[in-house]
């Protein structure tokens, strides 16, 4: 455990940040999830509204520095691409 008062602020930030990442961590598994669950139900529309929902969020993530930039990229990208095998 921490000896210095300096040892322990640090402790408090760690555990405090684990659980800020942890939540956006399941956010963004949870809205993947749902986009990847309406492809496989073949449903166009409930997939476009799921894809809008992780396009905005993931987004605003990397704006607050949560990811980065060309990893949302990335992801709404890959996420774009199977909502389009839906739709031909």
């Amino acid at each position: 455990m921490a000896n210095h008062k300096s040892a322990e602020k640090r402790a408090r930030q760690t555990k405090v940040r684990t659980e800020r990442n942890r939540f956006y961590k399941t956010r963004i598994k949870n809205l993947t999830k749902a986009v990847k669950v309406a492809v496989e139900a073949g449903d166009k529309e409930a997939a476009a509204s799921a894809l809008k929902d992780v396009n905005k969020n993931l987004h605003s993530y990397a704006t607050k520095g949560i990811l980065k930039k060309n990893t949302a990229s990335r992801r709404i990208s890959r996420l774009a691409k199977l909502v389009t095998t839906v739709a031909a």
